[in-house]
C-alpha cells in the first residue's frame, strides 16, 4: 500500500473542503490580555487580538494563580512524578480537589488532566459500576462525551438537542428495574444555548435516573461562587456527577468530576483514564486552587459582572450591522457564515488586514451550512478592542458576501 498516498488523500479532501485545520502560532503576553503576538510562518511578527481564547476571564494572567504556580514550582519542581496511584498524590492534588468539593457542594471530586479524559474515563467507566446500564445523551453533546458513551460497552439513546418529549419518550421505553444516566451540557459550546436543567431533573427523578451534567463553559462564570449554572438556577444538589475544567475559567488546565464520596472513590478505582494518568504537575493543581479561591469571592463575582457585561455590549454592536449572529443569553456569540471557504476567508482577513484572531469552526464540529466564527468576549476586552472587532467585521462581510455571490453566479 502507498500509505504516503493515502495521507495526500485524506488531507487533500479537507482542502478541498475548505475544511483545512490551519494552526496560528501566537505568544501571549502576560499582563497584555487578549493581546498577543502572531508569530507568521515567514519569521516575522506582529500584534493581534485574540477573540477566540477560552481563557474566559483572564485568570491566566491573574497576581494570585502565577503566585501560587511559582511558589509550587520552587517547592516540588516540575512534574509530579507519578500517577495519582503511584507516588503523584501531592498536598496540591488533595487540596486542590477539597476545593472543587466544596465548589460544587459535593462530598468529593476528583482530579484528571483535562475534561476531555474526565468525561471519557467517567462516561466509559461507570457501565462497569452498573451493569445494564443505559446512557441518555442529548445529541450535541461534546466530543469527550460521545465518545466516552461509544467505548463503554453499554446501551445508549441519543435525545434530540433540549428535546423533552422526546427523553421521556426514550426513558418510557426502558424497564423500570434498567439502570439509567441521562448526560448533558449546562451550556453548548458552539451555540451558547442552556439547558433546561430543570426540567432534565426532574425527568431523571420521574424515572429513577442518574444525572451528569458538563459544566465546563460555565464554571467560573455563572453562580454566585462560579460554580456554574445548577449553581446559578439553585439545582446543583439534584446532579450527580458534574464535570468541569481548569482550562477556561480558571486559566490553567485539567479537568474534574465533583460528586458523592462513593462514586468518586468507584471511578477512581475503575476508571484506565484515570488510573493510567499521570498526574497534573503540583505548580499546575496550586495555580488552579488560586484561582477557584478567587473566583468563589466577591472580587470574583465582579470579574463575572463585567464579563456579562461586555458580551452583551458586543451582541448589541454586532446585532446593529444585522449581522447573523446567535443569542442565547450567554458570554459564547457565534456568528454564521455557513460557508467554509467564506469562514476561513473571514479569519484569514481579519488576521492579516485587522489583527484580529479568530478561529474558524468547520464541519464537523459544527453541521454543514451552519460554518461560523466563534467570539469569545471578555473582562479584558475593553472599549477599544470592541470598536476595532466591530469595525473590521462591518469592513468585511460586505466584501464577503459578494465573493460569495460571485462564486455562487
Amino acid at each position: 500500500m502507498d500509505y504516503a498516498a493515502h495521507l495526500d488523500t485524506a488531507i487533500g479532501r479537507l482542502h478541498d473542503e475548505g475544511r483545512y485545520r490551519t494552526f496560528i502560532d501566537i505568544e501571549r503576553r502576560k499582563g497584555h490580555f487578549p493581546h498577543a503576538t502572531w508569530l507568521r510562518p515567514d519569521g516575522t511578527s506582529r500584534p493581534v487580538t485574540v477573540w477566540c481564547g477560552n481563557d474566559y476571564l483572564g485568570m491566566g494572567q491573574h497576581p494570585d494563580v502565577l503566585s501560587a504556580m511559582h511558589d509550587a514550582l520552587d517547592a516540588t519542581g516540575a512534574g509530579s512524578g507519578g500517577t495519582r496511584n503511584i507516588s503523584g498524590t501531592t498536598v496540591y492534588h488533595k487540596e486542590l480537589e477539597a476545593e472543587l468539593a466544596d465548589l460544587h457542594a459535593k462530598d468529593a471530586a476528583l482530579l484528571f488532566t483535562s475534561a476531555y479524559i474526565a468525561n471519557d474515563a467517567t462516561l466509559s467507566t461507570l457501565p462497569k459500576l452498573f451493569p445494564g446500564l443505559v446512557i441518555l445523551s442529548d445529541e450535541l453533546n461534546h466530543a469527550s462525551m460521545i465518545e466516552g458513551i461509544r467505548r463503554n460497552g453499554g446501551a445508549k439513546r441519543i435525545f434530540r438537542h433540549n428535546d423533552l418529549d422526546h427523553l421521556r419518550g426514550l426513558l418510557e421505553e426502558l424497564p423500570k428495574e434498567t439502570p439509567k444516566l441521562i448526560a448533558f451540557e449546562s451550556i453548548y459550546s458552539m451555540d451558547g444555548d442552556f439547558a433546561p436543567i430543570e426540567a432534565i431533573c426532574d425527568l431523571a427523578d420521574e424515572f429513577g435516573a442518574l444525572t451528569y451534567i458538563d459544566e465546563v463553559h460555565a464554571v467560573g462564570m455563572y453562580g454566585p461562587r462560579g460554580a456554574g449554572v445548577a449553581e446559578r438556577d439553585s439545582l446543583m444538589q439534584r446532579i450527580d456527577i458534574i464535570n468541569g475544567t481548569l482550562a477556561k475559567a480558571y486559566g490553567v488546565m485539567g479537568g474534574y468530576i465533583a460528586t458523592s464520596s462513593k462514586m468518586a472513590d468507584a471511578i477512581r478505582s475503575y476508571a484506565p483514564g484515570f488510573i493510567f494518568t499521570t498526574s497534573l504537575p503540583p505548580a499546575v493543581a496550586a495555580g488552579a486552587t488560586a484561582s477557584v479561591r478567587h473566583l468563589k469571592t466577591d472580587q470574583g463575582q465582579d470579574l463575572r459582572d463585567l464579563h456579562q457585561q461586555q458580551a452583551s455590549i458586543l451582541k448589541l454592536r454586532l446585532k446593529g450591522l444585522g449581522l447573523p449572529l446567535i443569542d442565547h443569553g450567554s458570554h459564547i456569540i457565534p456568528l454564521i457564515v455557513g460557508d467554509p471557504v467564506h469562514t476561513k476567508m473571514l479569519s484569514d482577513m481579519l488576521l492579516t488586514e485587522h489583527g484580529i484572531y479568530v478561529q474558524p469552526i468547520n464541519f464537523p464540529t459544527v453541521p454543514r451550512g451552519t460554518e461560523r466564527l466563534r467570539f469569545t468576549p471578555s473582562p479584558v476586552h475593553g472599549a477599544l478592542e470592541i470598536e476595532a472587532l466591530v469595525k473590521a467585521l462591518d469592513a468585511l462581510w460586505s466584501h464577503c458576501a459578494l465573493n460569495r455571490a460571485e462564486l455562487a453566479g
